[in-house]
């Protein structure tokens, strides 16, 4: 136990959390099990430490622990519960739970057996929490841990504190809202590194990002979906394959027959690999209005625009991209589907959006938002497509 409280006091001393996540205040701290889930890389850990270190300091009563540690083969989640407990612990961080068998029983076991105990765990996006855990139905609170937002990459790279506004200020307030930013910083100065490297916060690490992000796609496959879900070693070429045709394809609606032929194995597969994807959140599914999952999405976008510039960079359009931005900056609150003629998106049900590139041709509907790229004041429907990264 002692090597334990020695790692955990080493890596909470050296954590700088480049960014305080908003998360932080967002989470209800006084529940007794917290899982945060989130995509590989956006910094699940960083997090966790982070929180220890603001909250805790070195007190103790909080340690953290990663079930990477080998220890864990021989030991479950509810006996070192048990032994941290005895020992006067109060907050058990668990990060990687899902690395351990049986994770979500010994959880519920930790909850009732150790009232006074409180379990902050991290997993990936694929799990789903309450619906595959019964046993943790009732008991736990989830929360998503996204990646960085514009708003907090350009508070990072300025030095500035821009607060978060919710869609509804935005599309009311804009111009005000626009007018306060622009006197500190030039947004769009920022906004295509962005793009290409400032979803995930290992883009300050000093080492190639592509490279990086790659190696993290990879592994967002082979432990998060292989792992998670179940699946043999032997289908992990087919999904990687399949990932990387719908890269190349674009956002266009899958043609799952060819697909099918091209790695080799059933329609139903491919459609169950691509929810898996997007359950990973490698990609994003774009469905019409009332339309789910297991009809065919309408079409398929990768999850950010780091990503587009990682797997296949010879065929970045830019009006792709534009359209993955909102789609990824709107999808923490917001439902989006495939947009009616002559739009976009169709925005919780109601909303028309059209995203507009440099040079864009439209004639002005006052029934559509147009989210214009490379401009920095937008005028009552037209705003600033840089403007949406600040919803989170």
């Amino acid at each position: 136990m002692e090597v334990f409280y020695q790692t955990h006091a080493y890596l909470v001393e050296h954590t700088n959390a480049a960014v305080r996540r908003d998360l932080m205040d967002e989470i209800n701290w006084n529940d007794r099990l917290i899982g945060i889930k989130g995509t590989r890389g956006v910094g699940k850990t960083t997090f966790l430490l982070q929180y220890a270190k603001e909250k805790f300091g070195t007190d103790r009563s909080c340690l953290y622990v990663n079930m990477n540690n080998f220890y864990f083969q021989s030991y479950s989640i509810a006996d070192f519960a048990g032994e941290f407990y005895k020992r006067g612990g109060k907050v058990l961080l668990i990060d990687q739970v899902f690395k351990q068998p049986n994770w979500s029983n010994e959880l519920r076991i930790c909850y009732d057996r150790y009232p006074n105990l409180k379990i902050v765990f991290t997993g990936s996006s694929v799990m789903r929490l309450k619906e595959e855990n019964p046993e943790l139905n009732g008991i736990v609170k989830s929360y998503n841990l996204r990646g960085f937002s514009f708003r907090e990459f350009l508070n990072l790279q300025t030095g500035n504190r821009f607060s978060c506004y919710t869609l509804n200020e935005i599309l009311e307030n804009h111009e005000q809202i626009v007018k306060a930013i622009l006197p500190k910083v030039r947004p769009l100065s920022y906004f295509q590194d962005y793009l290409h490297h400032g979803f995930y916060p290992f883009f300050l690490e000093k080492r190639n990002f592509s490279e990086n992000l790659l190696k993290t796609m990879n592994m967002m496959i082979e432990v998060d979906i292989l792992l998670i879900k179940q699946i043999e070693l032997k289908y992990l070429s087919k999904i990687k394959k399949l990932l990387y045709l719908l890269a190349v394809d674009g956002p266009t609606a899958p043609n799952v027959s060819q697909l099918a032929a091209d790695i080799q194995t059933s329609r139903a597969t491919v459609m169950n690999y691509i929810k898996y994807l997007a359950d990973s959140r490698l990609i994003n599914m774009v469905y019409p209005k009332g339309e789910s999952f297991p009809k065919k999405p309408s079409k398929i976008m990768m999850h950010n625009t780091n990503l587009m510039y990682s797997i296949y960079p010879v065929k970045v359009e830019e009006q792709d991209v534009l359209e993955t931005f909102f789609l990824n900056t709107m999808y923490k609150d917001h439902k989006l589907y495939k947009g009616d003629k002559g739009t976009s998106f169709l925005v919780d049900g109601h909303m028309h959006f059209r995203i507009c590139g440099e040079g864009c041709k439209f004639k002005n509907n006052p029934n559509t938002f147009y989210a214009m790229h490379k401009i920095e004041v937008g005028h009552q429907n037209q705003i600033p497509l840089w403007l949406f990264g600040f919803l989170y």
